[in-house]
């Protein structure tokens, strides 16, 4: 993919963040700068933050949210103050895409903030198209929405195929 591509990494299954984080060593490997921003990664999030960060100070990784738990098992109360911490990790995107603090940015869970209704496809959007020119963009999520689709240059979908449980 060249630079400058704005890429997508959805599906129900697992792997979306392994392939970014992937994608962001690749870059790594060619003394490329990588940022990462998290998003709704909740409980299950955790273990794998702690493996990632290991990758710091190479890939810088960042994560707004402070709940341990899955955005949708919250309260109402602990969902309004999550929401703020989202928009702080939004405005942080907003300003590494705006000045091109590093040429791959991975928004990793960004398409669950369309799920969840925290954002809208409009707002998405204008932040890709306020991207300098030759900074790549990764979006991860598991519900691709089409209204996004003109502004991406790459799609890929990652789904199960076949689960064997008996092992």
């Amino acid at each position: 993919m060249s630079r400058g591509a704005i890429q997508v990494i959805y599906g129900e299954g697992k792997g979306k963040t392994a392939a970014a984080v992937g994608m962001g060593i690749a870059a790594l490997a060619q003394n490329r700068t990588v940022i990462m921003i998290q998003f709704l990664k909740g409980c299950s999030g955790r273990t794998s933050f702690d493996v990632i960060k290991c990758l710091e100070p190479e890939m810088k990784i960042f994560r707004f949210e402070k709940s341990d738990c899955f955005f949708e098992s919250l309260s109402k109360e602990q969902q309004e103050e999550e929401r703020r911490n989202i928009r702080n990790g939004l405005n942080f995107a907003k300003k590494v895409v705006s000045t091109g603090e590093c040429d791959m940015l991975i928004l990793d869970e960004i398409l669950g903030l369309l799920d969840q209704k925290i954002i809208e496809p409009e707002e998405l959007t204008k932040l890709l198209q306020s991207k300098v020119d030759d900074m790549e963009v990764l979006l991860t999520g598991k519900v691709f929405q089409k209204e996004i689709e003109p502004y991406v240059d790459s799609i890929l979908e990652i789904k199960h195929v076949k689960v064997d449980n008996t092992k």
